[in-house]
């Protein structure tokens, strides 16, 4: 059964609105510390590969333990920030993120590997909550725009951890002190959220039983499932293509050095720092979001394309990537529609849906596309642009496919509420 949440539903305010902001930008800077975990590893494969003693496949296999931390968490984290809120949750899921990263620093397979697992179950408390303290305490109307905001402050993060990194590990900085530094950081980060984030008050709901109707609600709604298709279909050519084999692409197909190949790979998510706020406050001012999240798609996937089969050359070096980060953007208004679409007091668990639902996607199709450019390379060192054509264009297919299914999706946007 769909249920279709009004604007006026939304319960007031529980913090005051200069606390609120606060906690938001509290958070959202949280959420810029663990993209930059997540994206890191792109710009430091051969120092990696070298470390572990594996294969540049054996270590994306490694880095996207992040992703099976991440996805299935986020179911978690949305049921537990209606359950707790953020003050009672964020603290421990930063230290959780810091801990996992100096895991990582160990340089031992096993240990890695598992504190890989926990960056990406720690990190996703970061989205979640900032996303629940916005909705929860700004007005319905600044939605798309907040939650664009957020992942702007994400994807600076990403963007840091290739354009901020990318030289330091060129410029002799050993990987393993890199993952030290920021598993500190993560647990000051701990530290400063507990004392930070003003209490507030969270549901009385009788647990389990609140828990599972929630969930059973926002899946049963079919527009919850095409938010979440959408949302990962437009996400996976930055967290797979980019994040892991952008820098690589660029070195090994067209002959980039490494440090121009690491400032092109990183205007990706330079552009969703731009296309997420610019991109959620255009749907907030037309009230709508299935246009934008179309038109934005349409652009992307020439953008791909263009980037998979065109004449190098003849743009400028970091165009094409900015441009297809800022329409990638709009794989955020999906985050708006879900909690439009389902009753406000499952706001979180409605986010954590989509959040899964996304990085599900990355989950389960990063090993494969690492897999497919092993078989079609027969690893063959370096790669040749064939190899990345016949594995990536799947992504072309799949963006077209996210278009499909917005012509599905119902508008929720203000315009249509009001008539």
């Amino acid at each position: 059964m769909e249920t279709q949440a009004t604007i006026s539903a939304v319960p007031a305010p529980r913090i005051g609105l200069r606390m609120a902001a606060v906690a938001w930008v509290l958070t959202s800077v949280y959420y810029f510390y663990q993209y930059a975990l997540r994206s890191a590893p792109a710009v430091m494969i051969p120092e990696l590969t070298s470390a572990f003693g594996i294969s540049a496949l054996g270590v994306a296999s490694m880095v996207g333990l992040f992703y099976y931390g991440y996805s299935p968490f986020s179911l978690v984290a949305g049921a537990a920030m209606d359950r707790l809120g953020p003050r009672r949750l964020l603290p421990s899921a930063a230290a959780v993120v810091g801990i996992g990263a100096l895991l990582f620093s160990t340089g031992n397979n096993q240990i890695a590997s598992a504190g890989r697992f926990l960056q990406g179950a720690g990190g996703v408390f970061a989205l979640v909550g900032a996303i629940y303290i916005a909705t929860k305490n700004f007005p319905p109307s600044k939605a798309a725009t907040l939650i664009g905001a957020t992942q702007m402050f994400g994807m600076a993060g990403g963007s840091a951890g290739q354009f901020a990194v990318g030289p330091l590990i060129g410029n002799g900085l050993p990987w393993n002190v890199f993952w030290i530094a920021m598993g500190i950081g993560g647990l000051l980060m701990g530290v400063l959220l507990f004392v930070l984030l003003p209490k507030d008050e969270t549901s009385s709901g009788s647990g389990l039983r609140t828990t599972i109707s929630a969930f059973a609600t926002v899946f049963k709604n079919p527009q919850s499932i095409l938010c979440g298709l959408i949302s990962g279909l437009m996400f996976i050519p930055t967290t797979i293509f980019d994040m892991i084999w952008g820098v690589r692409f660029l070195q090994d197909a067209h002959g980039i050095d490494y440090g121009a190949a690491v400032m092109r790979s990183a205007t990706v998510p330079f552009g969703w720092i731009i296309g997420c706020p610019l991109l959620g406050l255009l749907s907030d001012r037309l009230g709508r979001r299935k246009p934008v999240i179309i038109g934005a798609a349409i652009v992307l996937l020439g953008c791909l394309a263009w980037i998979l089969y065109g004449p190098p050359g003849v743009l400028p070096p970091y165009v094409l990537g900015l441009v297809a980060g800022v329409a990638s953007g709009a794989a955020m208004l999906p985050y708006t529609v879900i909690k439009e679409a389902n009753p406000p007091e499952y706001g979180g668990t409605a986010t954590g849906v989509v959040n899964f639902l996304n990085f599900t996607f990355s989950a389960l199709l990063g090993p494969v596309f690492g897999w497919i450019l092993q078989s079609v390379s027969g690893g063959a060192s370096p790669l040749a642009l064939e190899h990345f054509q016949a594995t990536f264009t799947p992504l072309l297919y799949g963006v077209a496919l996210a278009i499909v299914l917005t012509l599905l999706l119902k508008e929720t946007g203000t315009a249509v509420r009001e008539k």
